[in-house]
């Protein structure tokens, strides 16, 4: 099927996804949007009066846009979880820069002989203000809104990283399973949704009364987006997250579907929550209850440990002690699959090369060109720096990958090596050569729940029901339903219910 039909084909399958997220896109946007103007222009109104303070003032603003957005995003969980509302600060806080800046230079460069014939005539600092000063710096202001407005929504994709929806949900679905299609559903949609807001406001400020228009454009669009969060939503006893990959979001599920069939507890789940990082402090502020992690991840990157020579059973024992004593935390039992690192280069490469271990890549370093994950590249102890340490050799062209795009790169020949994880879909669709860890360096990743002391104290009955799955689910179980996820586009809700009533698992 060529790109076009097939764009359309899933244009037309995942419409009710595409207003929905185009819906969740728009509200934060505008709140954002709105949120910025309030503060930023009285603000800059206000430093036109104290101009002793504008340059202070206005480079901080200068320093919160520089702060990347997924950091911003990521630090807001320690203080507000995940969700809707640290999102749109976190737009607010990008967007305050240039509304701040144009209104104070807006009404700072206008003509003193102007101020100064509105104040012979009577008029009151605040008259002049609203009748001479605001409506002759509005192309300015308007300005500075139509470009934070541009910033917030392209910014609002990422906020699907910690669970607040929009149109990043189908951008980084489609980043994930390297699908055009799916990146592009939400990301045409996120660019005529900027070039509207910006023809909005730019008739806003063309048409007389321009800035009291201004007003009654961003009220009434307000309201109309905000009615229906208004209504409140159903609690839920228990939040369930997940990372972003078809694996954590099915995990999640069968979580899910296990307690519901034993418990009457109502559960949530908030899978595609981005990294470790980002997951784990939604787990430690309480905004999720219980998430799957993998042994390795949690006894290298949350406790920071090294494990080198060590087998499943004493990586797992060693990992639930560490993080009951260092976060307060429960480590429930994991199941047989191991999703550990590992290293793939094409079908193509391995069969020319003849390459069966890793160590067979050192003859040919430097003929290759590898693309790793910034998580792989940033791992110390299993991650490509151990690799070079464990091996004696180091590539001599590295390229950092997104997790999604490494599949796509390996099959149009940008990169010959990748890092990957042994359940991973891609390696059975590209009919990938994974090789041996013939020095045993990656450490073993079993998929295990993860929850806080104080959710199983409440909910005891969750250790027997979540312990279903312990030993359960192979390597090759996990790899089947990770394709119908990422290739076949099941739903991750679906695929993990049918693995549990095939297996007997659901009453």
């Amino acid at each position: 099927m060529d790109p076009l039909n097939e764009f359309l084909e899933l244009f037309s399958q995942q419409q009710e996804t595409l207003l929905s997220s185009l819906w969740e896109h728009i509200q934060m946007s505008l709140i954002a949007l709105l949120g910025a103007i309030l503060i930023a222009l009285p603000l800059g109104i206000l430093l036109t009066r104290t101009r002793r303070f504008a340059e202070p003032i206005i480079g901080v603003a200068a320093v919160l846009q520089t702060i990347p957005s997924l950091a911003l995003l990521g630090f807001m969980i320690i203080f507000l979880g995940i969700g809707t509302v640290p999102a749109v600060i976190a737009l607010t806080a990008y967007a305050l820069l240039p509304i701040l800046r144009n209104t104070y230079t807006g009404i700072r460069e206008i003509d003193p002989a102007i101020k100064e014939a509105a104040t012979g005539m009577g008029m009151s600092p605040a008259r002049r203000l609203r009748k001479v000063e605001l409506p002759m710096a509005m192309p300015v202001v308007m300005a500075g809104v139509r470009t934070s407005m541009v910033l917030i929504i392209g910014t609002a994709t990422l906020a699907a990283l910690i669970g607040a929806g929009g149109l990043g949900d189908l951008i980084m679905t489609g980043i994930q399973r390297a699908d055009q299609s799916y990146i592009l559903l939400g990301a045409i949609p996120a660019a005529i949704l900027a070039l509207l807001f910006d023809f909005i406001l730019r008739w806003t400020e063309k048409t007389k009364r321009s800035f009291m228009t201004f007003g009654v454009v961003m009220a009434s669009a307000f309201l109309i987006v905000i009615s229906p969060t208004l209504v409140p939503a159903q609690q839920s006893d228990l939040v369930i997250g997940g990372k972003l990959d078809a694996e954590p979001d099915i995990l999640a599920h069968m979580y899910k579907h296990l307690t519901e069939d034993e418990t009457d507890l109502n559960v949530d789940v908030q899978a595609g929550l981005g990294g470790t990082d980002i997951v784990f402090d939604a787990l430690l502020v309480g905004d999720i209850d219980i998430y799957p992690e993998f042994t390795g991840t949690a006894y290298v990157d949350l406790l920071g440990q090294d494990p080198s020579g060590m087998n499943e059973d004493e990586v797992y024992e060693a990992t639930k002690k560490g993080i009951e004593t260092a976060y307060d935390l429960v480590y429930l039992e994991p199941m047989a699959y191991n999703n550990t690192y590992a290293l793939a280069v094409s079908n193509e490469v391995g069969e020319a090369y003849e390459l069966e271990t890793i160590s067979d890549l050192e003859p040919i370093q430097n003929e290759l060109t590898a693309g790793f994950t910034f998580e792989f590249l940033d791992r110390p102890d299993d991650g490509y720096d151990a690799v070079t340490e464990a091996y004696g050799f180091e590539f001599a062209d590295v390229n950092g990958l997104d997790p999604g795009l490494r599949s796509q790169a390996i099959e149009e020949g940008e990169v010959e090596v990748i890092d990957a994880y042994s359940t991973d879909a891609y390696l059975v669709e590209y009919g990938m050569v994974v090789l041996e860890d013939d020095e045993e360096l990656f450490p073993p990743y079993q998929g295990a729940p993860l929850l806080r002391e104080e959710v199983l104290d409440e909910h005891p009955e969750l250790e027997s029901i979540l312990n279903t799955l312990a030993g359960e689910i192979t390597d090759e179980d996990m790899q089947e339903m990770n394709y119908l996820v990422d290739y076949e586009d099941v739903d991750p809700e679906v695929v993990s219910e049918d693995y549990l009533q095939e297996n007997g698992h659901l009453n």
